[in-house]
């Protein structure tokens, strides 16, 4: 597998980690404290949601022949919580992923090279994706950090449990050393 293939592979398995730990997330938290922001300049978890739908449809759609900065997007709405529902709140995240993950899917190796723009400012492909290999995450942090903070029953750890670091890296160990992708283990396959 050439280095540009296996770049696209491992960009895509670390997406759905990030898009499946959101999930984790959202999923542990009641209909309103999605909702739910600290004060009037904190975003609440739906807002959150919204601009990374907002994001992810401008930045990749028509990737390859439009400014990622698509003149329809409405980036300061998309920090107006007007969602009313969970479905229509998750509706948009699922829309977000696959507009991003069905472009990511679409790239042949060779066009990592190619220049696409964001507000006029040229990136390569390989550089776009990982540009928002940092912002997406970020935003999911944040999702990860606010549900914590709302969620009033017990927490189920979306990664190693508090004081289970010897159990984790004692099942890692067990195994033979080989070349695999740490979201092997992580994602959800079902």
């Amino acid at each position: 597998m050439n280095m540009n293939q296996a770049f696209l592979e491992t960009a895509e398995k670390q997406f759905l980690y990030y898009k499946q730990l959101g999930e984790k997330a959202m999923d542990q938290l009641e209909t309103e404290q999605l909702f739910q922001a600290w004060h009037e300049d904190a975003n609440s978890i739906a807002v959150i949601v919204k601009h990374l739908w907002g994001n992810m449809l401008s930045r990749w759609t028509d990737v390859l022949t439009s400014d990622g900065e698509k003149p329809w997007r409405e980036r300061d709405a998309e920090f107006v919580n007007d969602i009313s529902t969970r479905e229509e709140l998750l509706g948009m995240w699922e829309e977000g992923w696959n507009c991003l993950l069905s472009a990511i899917r679409s790239f042949a190796p060779e066009q990592l090279s190619q220049i696409i723009y964001i507000r006029n400012e040229g990136h390569t492909v390989m550089e776009a994706i990982t540009r928002q290999l940092a912002h997406y995450p970020y935003h999911v942090g944040q999702i990860i950090y606010a549900a914590k903070m709302l969620k009033e029953t017990p927490w189920t750890s979306l990664s190693i449990p508090r004081n289970g670091s010897a159990v984790y890296n004692g099942n890692k160990f067990a195994k033979p050393k080989e070349r695999r992708h740490f979201t092997e283990d992580e994602l959800d396959t079902d």
